[in-house]
């Protein structure tokens, strides 16, 4: 009991000091009372001196904390060096409920992207507006092993969504060609697809589904496909 009131504490009390931190890969940077400036949370995007990550266009982790009970997560790329435009959706909208942490282990990007540098940025949809923070990307080929802060906290399930607002920040043409992929849910993390899953898989009849990790991290527990086929979810 003492321990479920500490922890409860805990997360109160990181509720009044931020909005969502960005676990990894690494961002340029990070000021909580910023991070509703767009597009890299009150940073100015800079290639020639921002420290590049390699992410790997085969599949990457994106490990966020979040400090709201309930948020929408979307994933986006671009080559555009000062971040300002030509953003590419590359996963479905997810939404987060339950606060804590919540990773996605294999966000892949276009392959035509490799070898190149640019930006992936992090937006949340939360009850206090957008918030976003920036990775200054050397994309590189290949698949990346999900590293130890990938884990989800118990509390969390995810879900396929249709945000309005979230949509509006990519182009027409990224929406229809989001990556699509297979793989496990954990048994806190349920995937369900609506909206957005099935326009984003749609164009290609790929196979969708949330990719997430049991809380410790030590490995997918569920496996769970979603097929689209004419817009249609079969399940």
């Amino acid at each position: 009991m003492r321990s479920s009131t500490l922890l409860s504490t805990a997360l109160l009390y990181g509720v009044s000091l931020a909005h969502f931190e960005l676990k990894y890969p690494e961002s340029i940077g990070f000021k909580d009372d910023n991070e509703g400036e767009s597009p890299c949370g009150g940073f100015t995007p800079d290639l020639s001196k921002d420290k590049l990550v390699d992410f790997h266009v085969g599949g990457e982790a994106i490990a966020v904390l979040s400090t709201h009970q309930q948020g929408n997560w979307l994933f986006r790329v671009t080559l555009n060096e000062k971040a300002d435009g030509d953003w590419e959706q590359v996963f479905p909208i997810v939404q987060q409920s339950g606060l804590g942490a919540f990773c996605e282990p294999q966000v892949t990007v276009p392959e035509s992207y490799a070898g190149k540098k640019g930006w992936v940025n992090v937006v949340n949809n939360a009850v206090d507006g957008l918030l976003y923070q920036c990775i200054a990307a050397n994309f590189v080929k290949g698949k990346a092993d999900p590293p130890s802060d990938c884990k989800n906290a118990t509390s969390v399930k995810a879900s396929f969504v249709d945000d309005s607002k979230l949509s509006a920040l990519v182009s027409n043409d990224s929406k229809s060609d989001s990556s699509s992929s297979t793989g496990t849910a954990s048994g806190t993390a349920t995937g369900t697809g609506t909206g957005s899953a099935a326009s984003a898989t749609k164009s290609d009849n790929g196979v969708a589904a949330l990719q997430a990790w049991s809380a410790n991290g030590v490995g997918m527990i569920t496996l769970m496909t979603i097929a689209f086929a004419g817009g249609a979810l079969l399940v």
